[in-house]
């Protein structure tokens, strides 16, 4: 029997294709907003500071979250509609799908301009210094991790822990958007954000690279190619998680990513990823396509990563009334 949690897993990332992002009163923003306000209280240049900053928010959304549970009670239909509602507010996947698409458009109509000012939508990179296959290779790297983080990610913990999981995680990934780069401010303040974006993360993001993996055939890929890619090149990215989730995608799509990489705030020179030509923007629709696949296989796992749980936690309880008889 499917859980509550697997059923709003599943209606929240169904409504997420359906209708994508919240376009008024996103919960995210207004968290963003929140986080924004309240560092303007805690900010140090010391990392205790970064500490506080982020217990504080993710403290408070994890606490939403388990408000939310207890306020369904035993109801499973109110318990199903807030891991549901909790789902569609936190995965960004279509929105990304919709803006890398976007981007090919501009990319394949040479309208540059254009296509670096929706740049920002993905990453932060300096678009003002990118050429088309500059921009198709920020935006095809910018899909492949945002695939992890802003679905893979928040499913695996949704499926994990529901509402409470899925709202932490989300406040985790923001605060590492928000202050976990390593510019002079926040190289101390956004230590901790960023160091705890990695571990909340680690997990899925090897499960995106498997799962691109398996499905690199959906895009003229072979699974071989992606698994190489992935075990010779993911150790030498700076990130951890985004390492894995980049290689793979590089391997199962044919192309090279990595090289020159310019932020606002400085450059930095990333190893080469994959083998073949630098990406163009048919394969970033190609990638795209592959970010919905991943996503879709995503939802079906962590669904049965719920009902997992749930038959194992009542074939506990079992066991430990009769330890108790």
């Amino acid at each position: 029997m499917i859980s509550t949690r697997a059923l709003g897993l599943l209606v929240g990332f169904a409504a997420d294709r359906l209708w994508a992002d919240p376009q008024r009163l996103h919960p995210v923003a207004g968290f963003g907003t929140a986080a924004a306000a309240l560092e303007r209280s805690t900010y140090r240049d010391t990392r205790a500071a970064g500490v506080l900053h982020v217990g504080l928010l993710v403290g408070g959304a994890v606490g939403t979250g388990w408000l939310a549970h207890r306020a369904a009670g035993r109801s499973p239909t109110a318990d199903a509609l807030a891991v549901s509602a909790s789902t569609w507010a936190v995965c960004g996947g279509t929105s990304l799908a919709r803006v890398g698409g976007q981007m090919a458009d501009r990319l394949d109509a040479g309208d540059l301009e254009a296509a670096r000012a929706l740049l920002p939508s993905l990453c932060g990179r300096d678009a003002s210094v990118l050429d088309s296959d500059g921009l198709a290779r920020a935006a095809l790297e910018s899909i492949a991790e945002n695939t992890a983080d802003a679905t893979v990610a928040a499913l695996f913990w949704g499926g994990l822990a529901g509402a409470p999981g899925l709202l932490g995680y989300r406040a985790v990934n923001t605060l590492d958007a928000m202050v976990g780069h390593r510019s002079p401010r926040y190289a101390n303040f956004g230590w901790a954000a960023a160091r705890l974006d990695d571990v909340a993360n680690y997990l899925p993001a090897r499960a995106t690279a498997a799962l691109t993996v398996v499905l690199a055939p959906l895009v003229g890929g072979r699974p071989a190619d992606a698994r190489r890619a992935w075990r010779r090149d993911a150790a030498a990215h700076p990130s951890p998680n985004a390492g894995p989730v980049e290689a793979s995608m590089a391997g199962a799509l044919g192309v090279m990513l990595g090289g020159r990489t310019e932020y606002m705030y400085g450059v930095q020179e990333r190893p080469r990823l994959g083998d073949g030509p630098a990406p163009t923007a048919t394969d970033l629709r190609r990638a795209v396509r592959m970010s919905v696949a991943v996503q879709t296989a995503s939802a079906v796992g962590s669904a049965f990563l719920a009902v997992a749980l749930r038959q194992g936690g009542l074939l506990l309880r079992r066991q430990l009334g009769l330890l108790r008889r």
